[in-house]
């Protein structure tokens, strides 16, 4: 239905822009051409943003086990249900009735993160040159880059501040051997005692990712013959599917944490610091995309400079909640 109106509305618009053109002594031909080229650009636009939002998936990552919450989603709000307090559970009871008590749900409500890609810019004279469409190439290129920033950015957003194990927000250090550069070395020592942080605050063994970093990942290869195998077979970008607790990921934009505080760096920082490997829970954790939109100008609008330009602005969140918490382990200083 929404299809039709929209075919209605260009047809409608042709009709207006062809009355006027007749108005003004031009041909049919002419009037059309006018029409089609006033309708053809928003539609361009809307295709393409339907096609971004399409494209958008983060295939063969971790941002995959991830649920997308786009029913939480509108005008570009996220609005994250909160539970209650669970029920108490009795074991033997003999006094009744039993006590009935309400469930006071909440909401936190958080607004989408707005990604916007800087203009690219492709001239009539190349266009003429290029054995290729170089404006398409250029529009699946801002889509890959969103794709990657918004991955880092949502990366970045689920690693803890700092160390906060009241709120399950852990980061630890790794104790390994000095790989010669005064970096210690991750060891499966390490995913033991973060398995028995987490264990022992009662966190749920399913559902627990681990992004690895590239220096953990060289660490751990070195180390177990066992991830060294796993490694080398690993299928749909999993490295492993359960190792000491965790299924296991590889990614080389991990944040990083300030040499002397442990606190996380800020996203975007000049600021360098100690590497990280990364823990979230899949279960409290959600990812939506808002509004995406085209911004175009064909070079044929363009006369001083005949060149084709083209942007994106998308709205996107990877959010945790929920009381299953994160963490990170940085690599320790011999």
């Amino acid at each position: 239905m929404k299809n039709f109106f929209k075919c209605l509305l260009a047809i409608l618009m042709i009709a207006v822009v062809t009355t006027v053109g007749h108005a003004f002594g031009a041909s049919t031909g002419e009037t059309v051409s006018m029409a089609v080229t006033t309708v053809a650009l928003p539609i361009k636009n809307e295709l393409a943003e339907r096609e971004m939002i399409k494209q958008l998936r983060h295939e063969h990552t971790w941002v995959s086990e991830i649920r997308s919450k786009q029913s939480w989603v509108n005008n570009d709000v996220i609005k994250i249900p909160k539970r209650g307090a669970a029920p108490k559970v009795l074991i033997d009871n003999t006094n009744y009735p039993i006590v009935s008590n309400n469930r006071d749900d909440s909401h936190v409500i958080v607004a989408l993160h707005k990604f916007d890609t800087e203009n690219t810019t492709v001239t009539d004279d190349e266009l003429y040159a290029l054995p290729y469409e170089k404006v398409s190439d250029v529009q699946m290129q801002h889509r890959e880059t969103l794709e990657d920033e918004t991955m880092e950015y949502g990366l970045w957003g689920l690693a803890p501040q700092e160390n906060e194990e009241a709120e399950n927000q852990f980061v630890l250090e790794s104790t390994g051997d000095n790989d010669g550069t005064g970096r210690l070395k991750l060891q499966t020592k390490d995913l033991r005692t973060l398995q028995a942080k987490m264990n022992k605050k009662g966190i749920s063994k399913k559902g627990r990712i681990l992004i690895l970093c590239d220096d953990h990942v060289s660490d751990l290869l070195e180390e177990d013959r066992k991830f060294y195998t796993q490694y080398h077979n690993q299928t749909n970008g999993v490295v492993s599917n359960m190792y000491y607790g965790f299924k296991i990921y590889e990614d080389s934009t991990t944040p990083e944490y300030d040499d002397t505080t442990l606190e996380k760096i800020a996203y975007g920082s000049a600021t360098t610091g100690r590497k990280s490997s990364v823990v979230f829970h899949k279960g409290s954790t959600a990812k939506a995309a808002g509004t995406v939109k085209r911004y175009a100008k064909d070079a044929k609008d363009n006369p001083e400079m005949r060149e084709n330009t083209v942007g994106f602005r998308l709205h996107h969140i990877i959010v945790a909640y929920g009381i299953e918490g994160s963490a990170a382990i940085i690599s320790g200083k011999a």
